[in-house]
C-alpha cells in the first residue's frame, strides 16, 4: 500500500473540524455528517467511515460529542451525534487554529492579499 496522499493527510487532521462545524448546526448520524461535509464542500472533501468514525469515537470521548442510539423507520438503529458545550468551545479552539495555519500557509505561498 502507497504512501497517503496529501489531499488525504490533510483531510485526516481537519475531519474533527469539520465535524464539529456541521454539529453545530443540529444533531445528524454518520452517513448524515459525510453527507453534510461533502455538500458543504462541494464535493471537496468525502470522509470515508476510516477517517469519520475514529474522529467521530475521539470526540466523545474527549467530552466533545454526546451520541445516543435510535430506531430507525428505514433499517437499523442509527447513532446520532450532537456537539456539547465543551464541543462548542473546541470548536471555537479550532477555528482560531485553522484560521492562523490558513494565513500561515497563504503566505508562505506568496498567496496576495496575506500579509
Amino acid at each position: 500500500m502507497g504512501k497517503p496522499s496529501v489531499r488525504t493527510q490533510l483531510l485526516k487532521g481537519t475531519t474533527p473540524l469539520l465535524v464539529l462545524t456541521v454539529l453545530r448546526d443540529g444533531e445528524l448520524y454518520g452517513y448524515e455528517i459525510a453527507q453534510r461535509i461533502r455538500e458543504r464542500s462541494g464535493g471537496a472533501f468525502a470522509p470515508s467511515e476510516g477517517a469519520l468514525y475514529p474522529a467521530l469515537h475521539a470526540l466523545e470521548a474527549e467530552g466533545a460529542l454526546q451520541a445516543d442510539w435510535r430506531e430507525s423507520d428505514r433499517g437499523p438503529r442509527r447513532r446520532y451525534y450532537c456537539i456539547t458545550p465543551h464541543g462548542g468551545a473546541l470548536l471555537a479552539e479550532h477555528e482560531r487554529a485553522w484560521a492562523e495555519f490558513s494565513i500561515g500557509v497563504g503566505r508562505t505561498l506568496g498567496e496576495p492579499g496575506r500579509g
